[in-house]
């Protein structure tokens, strides 16, 4: 059986389709097998007052679609935007190998699996702009 594996804490809550959806007192697991199936962690969740860095906006585009509130080929150009700019200040060979599976999950509409991606960037670019090399 293919498809996406959740693995979910006590009282954890995922975005299915719409859909907000709460876990019981115990860990469990669940196998969607519904392709193109939207889905997002809300541990996970980008809050708009937290859209305030280049990949976090990245980030909040592709959870828009999951969350069903962004028109997924509006969004899509807008992550291809993004991940273009990204990729002209993110030049280390680490960070390329990302931005490029990024877009590719893009293009084939991935949008979960883009958005997971793009999140392994957040602590990359925090140490960037901790450090100042990002002014």
């Amino acid at each position: 059986m293919s498809g996406l594996v959740l693995k979910l804490a006590p009282k954890e809550r995922i975005l299915i389709n719409g859909a907000v959806i709460e876990n019981g007192e115990r860990r469990s697991r669940f196998s969607i097998v519904t392709p193109n199936a939207n889905i997002l962690r809300l541990r996970d969740a980008i809050h708009p007052e937290e859209v305030n860095t280049p990949v976090r906006r990245v980030c909040y585009v592709a959870q828009l679609v999951l969350s069903g509130d962004a028109d997924p080929q509006d969004a899509k150009t807008q992550l291809m935007r993004g991940v273009e700019q990204l990729s002209q200040v993110l030049t280390d060979s680490d960070s390329r190998k990302i931005l490029g599976r990024a877009t590719s999950e893009i293009q084939s509409e991935q949008y979960y699996q883009a958005l997971k991606s793009l999140r392994s960037l957040l602590p990359r670019e925090a140490r960037l702009f901790s450090s100042g090399d990002c002014q």
